[in-house]
């Protein structure tokens, strides 16, 4: 019997709830999949099992309304060092098995609820953009080859840009697949690519999608304000519950 098969209604309800907070947020599914899931699976195997439910609806996302070109050319410099970034760090979740990588996962879980709870915001980066960019998704693609997460800076920053609606939802979607194809590349590198996950994968689809699907019919009758309080207090509750568990102790 796979030895995932037992978690499976576990594995559907952490996706089922990834899935709905990325249909109320257009973001949040690769954040609240490892948030959950490393708290039953080594970050590895974590980060294995998401990368597809993450890629297709990622790829969905960046798609958008319009054409992708323009966003392209704006952001290639921060997509190419979100996947150089990622490919340089992804031993650190490749090759840990033990406490490190849930106290980099627990802190960065804790880091971006700080964040977002204190609404801390960056201001345009302006005639900045041309090394910030780079700076930030260098950032992000080492905590994402550490940790799985691939949301500080990246999200504050594109956030910065002051970009419409739609278009900030797009050049999420682009961030997020570079982060999640080049993860998939790296850890296959590392050979840490739990290859006996993907029926698991395939199976998650579905409560990934049927989440996405109510949250994005959601979206319009819940506080926006009292939704995002209680998703960041909700990841830094378990990002400090991942600190305590690998928290090493004398």
């Amino acid at each position: 019997m796979s030895t995932w098969l037992p978690l499976l209604p576990f594995l559907c309800a952490v996706f089922l709830a990834a899935g709905l907070v990325k249909g109320v947020t257009g973001m949040g599914l690769p954040t609240v999949a490892m948030a959950l899931l490393a708290l039953r699976l080594a970050p590895a195997d974590a980060a294995s099992l998401l990368l597809l439910p993450s890629l297709l609806t990622n790829l969905q996302q960046a798609r958008g309304q319009t054409a992708a070109g323009p966003l392209l050319r704006q952001l290639w410099p921060m997509l190419l060092a979100i996947v150089l970034a990622t490919c340089a760090s992804a031993g650190v979740l490749a090759n840990s098995q033990g406490p490190a990588a849930r106290l980099g996962l627990g802190a960065m879980l804790l880091l971006y609820a700080i964040s977002g709870l204190g609404q801390w915001a960056l201001p345009p980066p302006g005639r900045h953009a041309r090394w910030l960019g780079p700076a930030c998704g260098a950032a992000t693609g080492l905590a994402s080859g550490a940790t799985g997460v691939f949301v500080l800076p990246a999200v504050p920053y594109l956030v910065s840009l002051r970009l419409p609606r739609e278009a900030l939802m797009q050049a999420l979607g682009l961030c997020f697949s570079a982060s999640t194809l080049a993860l998939a590349g790296a850890l296959a590198g590392h050979r840490a690519l739990s290859t006996s996950l993907l029926p698991a994968a395939l199976l998650v689809l579905p409560p990934t999608l049927a989440g996405m699907w109510l949250g994005t019919r959601l979206r319009a009758r819940i506080p926006p304000q009292g939704f995002r309080r209680t998703f960041f207090l909700t990841l830094g509750v378990l990002g400090a519950q991942l600190l305590w568990q690998a928290w090493p102790r004398g």
